[in-house]
């Protein structure tokens, strides 16, 4: 979904609501490494106040993930919001949410997934309470006790 904000940047105290979706192919496209199982859903606005340009969006989606304990493959919905002021200048950047933007023009899909991306955690697990892999056999916790000799 590619935003022109020309507009928005030259009028103070305008704003523009958007929403859409972007589908599975072209998330595939982007090429990520996350696995998608469903299309992102966004929606959000753009608003120019007093000159600043800011962006407040939610996303929706579901990743197909592994777990870092049990490594079994598991789907997680996420529901997200962000915040971003848009810049057209590198010296305009202050903060880690700025976002610099070239003539005018935001693509919300690769914005949503490098959001989405930088939202996860470090540590992915199927569950808080994930037992893991039995260190001698390898067997998976989850499905039952671990029958090896170790």
């Amino acid at each position: 979904m590619i935003l022109q904000l020309k507009r928005l940047f030259d009028r103070v105290g305008e704003q523009t609501d958007f929403s859409g979706v972007i589908p599975l192919e072209e998330l595939r496209d982007l090429g990520t490494s996350l696995e998608f199982t469903s299309p992102i859903s966004l929606e959000g606005k753009i608003q120019n106040i007093a000159g600043m340009v800011t962006l407040d969006y939610s996303l929706r989606s579901s990743l197909l993930l592994l777990c870092d304990r049990c490594l079994d493959e598991f789907t997680k919905d996420y529901d997200l919001s962000f915040s971003h002021i848009l810049c057209l200048n590198e010296s305009e950047l202050t903060g880690e949410d700025d976002v610099l933007i070239e003539d005018y023009v935001l693509d919300m899909n690769e914005l949503a997934v490098s959001d989405l991306a930088i939202s996860l955690p470090t540590k992915i697990l199927c569950s808080e309470d994930c037992l893991g892999l039995c260190p001698d056999c390898g067997g998976n916790l989850n499905r039952g006790e671990c029958r090896c000799q170790g």
